[in-house]
C-alpha cells in the first residue's frame, strides 16, 4: 500500500510539474501577436498571459506539496543534494515570478504604456522563467550526485 501512495505521489507531482511549465510554452508565439495587437486583441492576450501564470502557480502549489510528501516518504533526505538545489532554484523561481509577471502585465493598462518596452520583457521574463523551471526540473529527473 506504502509503494503505491508514494507512486501516485510521484504521478501527482509529475503532472503539477508538467501543468507548472508546459503552458510557458504557449507563451513564446503569442508574445509575437502582442507587439502587433489591436486593443481588443491585447485584452484576450494579456488574460492568456493572466491565467497562464495563475495555473502556473496553483499547479506549483501541488508541485511543492507533493515534493514535501515525497521527500518525506521517499529515499531521499532533505541534505541530498539535488534536493537543496532544487529548493534553491524553486526560491529563486518564486521571488521570481512574483515580481516579474504581474507588474509588467499591469503596466499595459496604463494610457501611455511603451508596448514593444513590455513586450520585450515579457518575452525576457517567459525565457528566464522557462530555465528557471527545467533547471529544477532536471536537477529532480536526472538526480546528479554534486
Amino acid at each position: 500500500m506504502e509503494f503505491l501512495l508514494y507512486r501516485f505521489l510521484i504521478f501527482i507531482h509529475v503532472v503539477s510539474a508538467i501543468i507548472s511549465i508546459g503552458p510557458f510554452f504557449i507563451l513564446i508565439p503569442l508574445i509575437k501577436k502582442l507587439r502587433v495587437a489591436g486593443d481588443k486583441e491585447l485584452v484576450t492576450q494579456l488574460d492568456t498571459f493572466k491565467l497562464v501564470v495563475r495555473l502556473s502557480k496553483h499547479s506549483g502549489h501541488v508541485l511543492v506539496g507533493s515534493g514535501i510528501l515525497l521527500v518525506m516518504t521517499g529515499p531521499w533526505s532533505w541534505s541530498t543534494p539535488w534536493v537543496v538545489f532544487t529548493l534553491i532554484t524553486m526560491f529563486c523561481s518564486l521571488f521570481f515570478l512574483a515580481r516579474a509577471f504581474s507588474p509588467t502585465l499591469r503596466k499595459f493598462d496604463e494610457i501611455n504604456h511603451n508596448r514593444e518596452l513590455l513586450v520585450g520583457k515579457l518575452n525576457r521574463t517567459i525565457w528566464i522563467y522557462i530555465i528557471l523551471l527545467l533547471t529544477m526540473l532536471w536537477f529532480m529527473v536526472v538526480k546528479p550526485t554534486l
